[in-house]
């Protein structure tokens, strides 16, 4: 290669290199653009209020206890030799 070619590659290579700066900085947001606000969430605390005594209360109706329906002993409801 001559030198005048190195010469032209290294030209040729400064002028893309400055031409690709400003085409990225046209095209791609700066770091002014690129802000969004967001809602701001309150930390997580060991603490827990107490539950509202409408709901929970010493007269509340227990869902865990034993419901029976009618008057059969029969163990096995669903087996059907004990009908």
């Amino acid at each position: 290669m001559k030198q005048k070619d190195i010469a032209l590659i290294i030209v040729v290579t400064f002028l893309s290199g400055i031409i690709s700066l400003f085409a990225s900085n046209a095209l791609f947001a700066s770091p002014k653009n690129r802000q969004q606000k967001v809602e701001v969430v309150e930390a997580i605390s060991a603490s827990f209020p107490t539950p509202s005594t409408k709901y929970f209360n010493s007269e509340s109706i227990n869902p865990t206890e034993l419901i029976q329906i009618g008057t059969s002993q029969n163990p096995n409801p669903f087996n059907g030799a004990s009908q």
